[in-house]
């Protein structure tokens, strides 16, 4: 399973080597959700694409950032005072007495200080790291579909509600943030040949099992990195849901096979398929009437040589 990859977050870099145009009112759609309280999440490299509008609809999403910024802010400054007023409260109470629960509200306050703290400074940053471009199962990043023709880049939650499915299948089935290429005409038969796109994909993270000096097992995550530092078209499958209240949801899965020797002899059994750009076009307009067609562009994938070394 591919729980957590590095991406391409500016669709700018979609634009300039695809020549690919933004879904500018999926993106505005998305940030309008987060703003009403929708629960989505949304990568700070995602949000760094739009920190210099030039469209209308891209002044809207500025606006759409800031407010939101701003009331996150506000919450984390309300925390911050809430958990210094606990703080000295437990200062005071340990000063008359040395007690567990006293030491205790001490530590928490401090811990929930220190987190308020980062996620204000978060808030606030301006230069750009690795991380911003990181995506969780749950988080959103952009994915190149095929329209009418033409390239689109759209936001969309890396894990993949199909359409028709109740909203309840995120919990039923938590694993839809890949697709293993051995289901895709069983499990994924309604996307498969029909709904494909691409993410761009820099490196990889997996789980691995490792044994502690005392024979005791427990997970390592893993960073797999191209040598050669190539950027990776990722094969997906992705859907439009829509809810019964008229809620929209764009969603996706990275396709998983077997994988190369090099990431087996690390300890993991699996891994997402590059496919090559000469297929992308083949690949983003699929015929469901020749699943071959599309297998072969499996088969026929980019193989990188993948280094790996501890991540977390």
């Amino acid at each position: 399973m591919c729980y957590s990859a590095m991406v391409w977050q500016d669709y700018h870099a979609f634009t300039r080597r695809f020549g690919a145009r933004l879904s500018i009112e999926d993106f505005v759609r998305l940030f309008e959700v987060r703003e009403n309280g929708g629960k989505v999440k949304i990568p700070k490299g995602m949000e760094a694409a739009f920190s210099n509008p030039g469209s209308e609809g891209e002044k809207l999403i500025f606006d759409l950032m800031r407010r939101y910024r701003d009331r996150q802010a506000s919450t984390q400054m309300a925390e911050l005072i809430k958990q210094r007023e606990r703080l000295l409260a437990a200062q005071e109470a340990l000063a008359r007495k040395a007690t567990k629960k006293a030491t205790d509200e001490l530590r928490i306050a401090g811990n929930k200080m220190a987190a308020a703290q980062r996620k204000i400074a978060d808030l606030d940053r301006t230069d750009e790291e690795p991380r911003d471009s990181r995506i969780y199962p749950g988080d959103y990043a952009p994915v190149m579909i095929m329209q009418g023709g033409e390239r689109l880049v759209v936001p969309m939650r890396y894990q993949c509600r199909v359409a028709g499915k109740p909203a309840s299948y995120d919990e039923r089935f938590p694993g839809t943030y890949n697709a293993r290429r051995d289901n895709l005409e069983g499990f994924w038969r309604d996307l498969f040949g029909r709904s494909h796109g691409v993410a761009v994909v820099q490196r990889f993270y997996e789980y691995v099992e490792r044994v502690d000096a005392d024979g005791k097992p427990y997970n390592q995550v893993l960073e797999f990195t191209p040598s050669d530092s190539q950027e990776l078209l990722i094969a997906c499958l992705w859907s439009r849901w829509t809810g019964p209240d008229g809620e929209e949801l764009l969603s996706f899965a990275a396709i998983t096979d077997d994988p190369p020797p090099e990431v087996i002899a690390a300890g993991h059994d699996r891994c997402i398929v590059p496919i090559k750009a000469e297929h992308l076009d083949a690949w983003l307009s699929p015929d469901a009437h020749d699943l071959d067609v599309l297998q072969a562009i499996l088969d026929d994938r980019v193989r990188p040589f993948y280094q790996h070394r501890d991540a977390e």
